[in-house]
């Protein structure tokens, strides 16, 4: 058999094709399926790179054809990219929004970490990574999650206030909220589901007198579901049904708190969901826009290191931004902290100096010590 053979030119035609056809279908499932299709959220939590297999390999068999059909495996390629596996190219920053031009705008570096702090106390030196972390990307604000550490210390803990030693500090049950500028109006909300207590964090940052609300969540975590469904086949299925039905309640909570949006808001944490699921796509609805995907480059993956094959391989943390905050870049950071990389972005806020939008001082709570029940 040589390379020109029929044979080996009909599996090159069958390779283009079923490659184009897997990437139509996994783009049109992830973007456009109604949001109850437990099956195929089950899909976005495998490592994506194996999606990238089939569309090489057609890549590379496409060669032993004519032209057209290396065109069609490039876009075929192409799609599973940026449709499936939402690689990111950065083309769309928006330095500056639209109505900023005027007023001014003040850089805002935010970063939201799942820390595992629970880890780090338990681990000898545990906290030194993180802090090295935090300390090389010098946040202005610094959402955590799982930091119920800091949250029982009642101030920055472990060396942490030497990395932060001008942020003002809001921490509740296993969130933090740490800030360059004024925090005020700092309350927790509620999003729990099937009895099971759940909540989020949220604070009013003053920015040179644009008042953003900031919230931090971090959503139930998928993986008993997943085991459930690996192990466990139709009782796997059911459990996997209820856990993306608990996230969905959560996230339609968080949507009922937010809308409308009352002024620039943040929204960043650890989401447990890639962006093209139901779940972040809910939030996007309400006019927030993902950061990395505005912004950043390249996969953005922020979770599966801390597993076989010790690759990164999951864009689950995110920072969500209203239209009125511009974003210039978006990164993520290092895999030793944590089992989550960071997500930081570099903002625009706009600003009127000199104009203050009132401050409600009745309910500025700097820290609060009581322990929630997040999980």
């Amino acid at each position: 058999m040589t390379l020109a053979s029929p044979a080996l030119r009909s599996l090159a035609r069958f390779s283009v094709i079923a490659s184009t056809l897997l990437a139509l279908a996994l783009a049109w499932l992830y973007h456009f399926a109604p949001r109850h299709l437990a099956l195929v959220e089950l899909t976005r939590y495998a490592p994506f790179l194996i999606y990238l297999v089939p569309g090489l390999i057609a890549f590379a068999l496409s060669w032993l054809l004519a032209p057209l059909w290396r065109v069609i495996a490039a876009l075929a390629l192409t799609l599973m990219l940026t449709a499936v596996m939402d690689v990111s190219t950065g083309l769309r920053s928006d330095p500056l929004p639209s109505d900023a031009a005027a007023a001014g705008v003040r850089p805002v570096r935010l970063m939201t970490y799942n820390i595992k702090s629970y880890r780090a106390a338990f681990r000898w030196g545990g906290f030194v990574p993180l802090n090295n972390e935090i300390a090389s990307q010098q946040p202005d604000i610094l959402v955590m999650q799982d930091a119920r550490e800091v949250s029982r210390a009642g101030d920055l803990p472990f060396g942490m206030r030497e990395v932060l030693p001008q942020h003002k500090l809001y921490a509740y049950g296993q969130y933090a909220i740490a800030s360059r500028f004024p925090l005020s109006d700092c309350r927790r909300g509620d999003i729990s589901f099937r009895g099971e207590k759940h909540e989020y964090i949220r604070c009013t940052v003053d920015i040179g007198g644009t008042l953003v609300d900031v919230i931090t969540a971090h959503l139930l975590t998928p993986r008993a579901g997943l085991n459930a469904a690996r192990f466990e086949l139709h009782q796997g299925l059911d459990d996997w049904n209820h856990n993306v039905a608990d996230r969905m309640t959560q996230v339609d909570a968080l949507v009922r708190d937010l809308v409308p949006l009352r002024r620039p808001t943040i929204l960043a944490g650890d989401l447990n969901a890639p962006e093209h699921s139901p779940v972040v796509r809910t939030l996007m609805a309400t006019g927030l826009r993902n950061a990395f995907s505005t912004a950043g480059r390249g996969w953005g993956y922020t979770h599966g290191h801390s597993l076989k094959p010790w690759v990164s391989f999951l864009r689950i943390d995110h920072i969500l931004v209203s239209p009125e905050i511009g974003v210039t870049s978006a990164h993520v950071g290092w895999r030793g902290g944590s089992e989550h990389r960071p997500v930081i972005a570099d903002l625009l806020v706009p600003v009127r100096q000199g104009l203050r939008q009132p401050v409600d001082k009745s309910v500025d709570k700097p820290v609060d010590k009581s322990s929630g029940q997040s999980k």
